[in-house]
């Protein structure tokens, strides 16, 4: 059975850091890109981070640059978003998510890809 299960989520204050995982069961993180996305209440869902499967290459929205960092342990198929200096406005829940056709596009669209995990929450307040 196909799986991806998001953990990790909880409260934190503004400049804290929590570390996101993302665990594929199923089908193997070797062959298959991952993206991780967030929905705020409200507003739609957005890309937030992605990591290929053939090269390791990523790709960050300019939102998150340079305070979150996507990787992926193949051994324990599973990918990770480390997320530093966390800020109100990523409050959201955050989704991991893949193309199952394999289709290998370097993309934040949401609309590319077409397995989701349920979320996991994140919330940033003093």
């Amino acid at each position: 059975q196909v799986q991806l299960v998001e953990s990790g989520g909880g409260l934190v204050q503004p400049g804290g850091s929590l570390r996101l995982s993302c665990a594929a069961s199923g089908f193997s993180l070797d062959y298959y890109d991952i993206g991780w996305f967030r929905q705020a209440p409200g507003k739609e869902r957005e890309g937030v981070s992605y990591i290929s499967s053939s090269d390791g290459s990523t790709l960050y929205a300019d939102s998150v640059k340079g305070r979150f960092t996507i990787s992926r342990d193949n051994a324990k198929n599973t990918v990770y978003l480390q997320m530093n200096s966390l800020k109100p406005e990523d409050t959201a829940v955050y989704y991991c998510a893949t193309d199952l056709r394999g289709r290998g596009l370097v993309t934040l669209s949401r609309y590319e890809y077409d397995y989701w995990g349920q979320g996991t929450q994140v919330t940033v307040s003093s």
